[in-house]
């Protein structure tokens, strides 16, 4: 099966998850701020985004939710700011949803459920979401981890 992932590019979840496509050599994209914004500064080229003209990080969060089949939003604890937000994005939209909670989820276990969610939603555009460096710690790495254990051991990367 054919996976896209997209991502908004903000550290943390989104370059995690756009990181590990690339480095798995599966197709990355999806819309980011006009301006490339980011709490580090401005989202470095590689990464194969696109502006969305006149928007903020809530406009691109909602058109990310929009373009993709369905979205997974890893957090630790309570949502909170822009991802509540997806969440809610989600459910206005009526877009399929799959939370993992990175705190008490063991990345193994993470791996399990994300494949089924995926193959049992026959998901080919994936956006990806969750707290930004700054919010959490761990969101990079985490993410990182669990995106590149689905690719390469599960046989969805292209």
């Amino acid at each position: 099966m054919a996976l896209t992932i997209l991502s908004g590019g903000q550290t943390g979840v989104d370059r995690a998850a756009l990181d590990a496509a690339l480095e798995n050599g599966i197709p990355a994209g999806g819309w980011c701020p006009q301006g490339r914004l980011a709490e580090d500064g401005r989202i470095p080229e590689h990464y194969p985004l696109r502006e969305l003209p006149g928007a903020g990080y809530l406009q691109r969060t909602e058109q990310n939710v929009i373009d993709s089949d369905a979205t997974l939003i890893v957090h630790f604890g309570r949502l909170q700011g822009g991802t509540a937000r997806t969440q809610e994005f989600c459910h206005t939209h009526d877009k399929p949803l799959l939370l993992i909670d990175g705190s008490y989820v063991a990345e193994c276990e993470a791996v399990r459920m994300l494949r089924e969610f995926i193959l049992g939603n026959k998901i080919t555009l994936l956006n990806v979401a969750g707290p930004r460096a700054s919010g959490e710690a761990g969101a990079y790495a985490y993410t990182f981890a669990l995106l590149s254990l689905l690719l390469k051991d599960h046989g969805l990367s292209a």
